[in-house]
């Protein structure tokens, strides 16, 4: 079967874009299946970049199709805006189109995440979320209640669906949260143009997924975040709403799991993480900084600056496992040269005295958890130039291999820069 899935192996952030990029030029087809405008990602292409958050990266392909899949949440106002953008740099989004199962977010879910936010960070147990009303949409999701894309999109319903949604959402703004209420008139006015601008790319698109592997196509599945996120393998409750994991490709693009063959993980060289929750590896001195710096560790769409550590390969293990990895891609090496030493942790040891290998799936076992570590020698040279794994320096090489041997999953390529031709393939 001819799908691949590229996805985070670790807390988000890892890259994928580049990577993504790189596989969606050979693709038919393109999908991205959960989250919605909290993930964003950078492509440069022909000398122009191009960040994206919701759209599939391979909307820089003319030939390609592209897909939001059922399982994403969008912002109408937001995808427009990215529509726009393109079109301004020449991109055309014609072979771009919206599964009708999509849920909607809305502006009362802005408030209810701005709101719910600010009530949880005076408790002390704020997450740090991007106010983007991502978690409030799946909730809405969850307990059956949301607007969905083709609820959106239908003009002779339009105005009921978002007078009745409006109203419901009023009365937990200011009755829970004190808040003002929204303009349901000022809601329709805006968000009609946004409607009857979106209508024509609204379908069942997982009929053009199943359509496209049943004749040998080449299909992309496009993940977004990381396995660490995940609602129900991640670090719970510091987490995302949504699947970012393997099994999320499938639910999320409306595909069974034989539709996919292949499941790239993509790995920093490093660990980074924005927003609260634990991070065992985070590093608090100069070194951290200096990661951070060289790195250039600061989020795509909050501008957050992340924080930083040593490699774990107990999460990384734990992604190979859960995913189901069939290859592995260590990213953003270059910015480590100029370290004595590289650590990688492939232990914990927990308050408890204990020291296990495999990831907790209680949170808790992490906090204040030590990790630990085995040492490599760093490196000095600049790696940005070279294309083969022999033509980097003996250091690197041993690095790397030591790395496929802890975390048990074959690392394939490797990203030495930030452009899109500073990778490499391992054979």
């Amino acid at each position: 079967m001819p799908g691949k899935v590229i996805l985070g192996a670790q807390w988000g952030d890892e890259g994928k874009g580049k990577f993504i990029d790189i596989f969606a030029g050979k693709a038919d087809l393109v999908v991205r299946s959960q989250g919605g405008n909290n993930a964003g990602h950078t492509v440069v292409a022909g000398g122009e970049k191009y960040k994206l958050q919701l759209i599939p990266s391979g909307i820089l392909y003319p030939e390609c199709v592209n897909v939001i899949g059922p399982g994403v949440v969008v912002n109408p106002k937001a995808v427009l805006g990215e529509i726009d953008g393109l079109h301004e740099k020449g991109v055309s989004t014609d072979k771009l189109f919206i599964d009708a199962r999509c849920h909607c977010i809305m502006p009362w879910h802005l408030e209810l995440d701005a709101l719910s936010e600010a009530e949880k960070a005076k408790e002390g147990t704020a997450i740090g979320t991007t106010k983007k009303g991502i978690g409030p949409t799946y909730m809405d999701k969850s307990e059956r209640s949301g607007i969905r894309m083709h609820d959106f999109v239908d003009a002779e319903r339009f105005e009921e669906v978002i007078r009745e949604t409006c109203a419901r959402k009023n009365r937990v703004i200011t009755g829970v949260y004190g808040g003002e209420p929204i303009d349901a008139d000022a809601v329709i006015a805006e968000y009609k143009v946004y409607a009857d601008r979106l209508r024509p790319m609204v379908r069942d698109t997982t009929v053009m997924t199943y359509d496209a592997i049943k004749s040998g196509k080449e299909v992309l599945f496009e993940g977004a975040q990381g396995t660490l996120l995940d609602l129900d393998m991640g670090t719970y409750p510091y987490v995302t709403s949504s699947h970012p994991v393997a099994g999320g490709c499938c639910i999320g693009s409306g595909v069974g799991p034989t539709a996919i063959n292949e499941i790239m993980g993509i790995f920093k060289s490093y660990t980074t993480r924005v927003g609260e929750g634990p991070f065992p590896t985070e590093l608090f001195d100069e070194t951290g900084d200096y990661i951070r710096n060289a790195g250039g560790e600061f989020g795509t769409v909050t501008g957050r600056p992340r924080r930083t550590g040593w490699f774990d390969a107990v999460v990384a293990r734990y992604a190979v496992r859960v995913n189901g990895l069939t290859d592995v891609v260590i990213n953003k090496i270059d910015p480590l040269r100029g370290l004595p030493k590289l650590k990688v942790c492939v232990a914990y040891k927990l308050k408890n005295g204990e020291t296990v290998t495999e990831f907790p799936a209680n949170f808790m076992d992490l906090v204040g958890c030590e990790p630990v570590y085995e040492e490599f020698d760093g490196f000095t040279e600049d790696i940005t130039d070279c294309r083969s794994f022999e033509e980097l320096p003996a250091t690197v090489q041993s690095y790397i291999k030591e790395l496929e041997r802890i975390i048990e999953c074959p690392i394939t390529m490797l990203g030495v820069g930030p452009a899109r031709d500073q990778v490499m393939t391992i054979k």
